[in-house]
């Protein structure tokens, strides 16, 4: 008897029946061996881009050189603390922004923060406002920039 995947023609396995609609495949058996552990900023001046981004967040700078600064969620022991995102690596590029971002951070005060007073307190550290296209009136979260452009949202508070 066939199983749920069959070899193809060319040796590949494709699924032989569709999954039913809202159905969600079954979990691999195994462990993934890789982990999301940084997203990289490319930047013009990756110290005064870093740092920006460490007092937006709270966040520590744990390592800094010529092509490369990385930043982490405060802990004892310069890694990120289990259960936080990724930290942030900061390399330099040549050249500056000239498009909207094809990926941005959203960042969001908690449920019982003010997202007006992040979003003054995020301007007040040198961030400035973006239209990317939205409709303010129509939507909850606010886009602004980071001092070299790059967009990132701030959401309405939650959890």
């Amino acid at each position: 008897m066939a199983g749920r995947h069959s070899p193809g023609p060319d040796g590949a396995t494709a699924p032989t029946t569709p999954e039913p609609h809202g159905t969600r495949p079954r979990p691999y058996s195994c462990r993934m061996s890789v982990r999301w552990y940084s997203v990289v900023v490319d930047c013009r001046n990756i110290s005064t881009q870093a740092r920006w981004w460490a007092t937006a967040l709270g966040w520590d700078i744990v390592f800094e050189a010529e092509d490369e600064v990385v930043i982490v969620p405060p802990s004892s022991d310069g890694q990120p603390p289990t259960g936080t995102g990724p930290g942030l690596v900061f390399v330099p590029v040549p050249e500056g922004k000239q498009v909207k971002n094809r990926l941005h951070i959203d960042l969001a005060p908690p449920r019982d923060g003010d997202q007006d007073a992040e979003v003054e307190r995020l301007i007040s550290l040198g961030a400035t406002r973006a239209d990317v296209g939205q409709e303010d009136a129509k939507v909850t979260w606010v886009v602004l920039a980071d001092p070299e452009g790059n967009e990132f949202c701030v959401l309405s508070a939650r959890d």
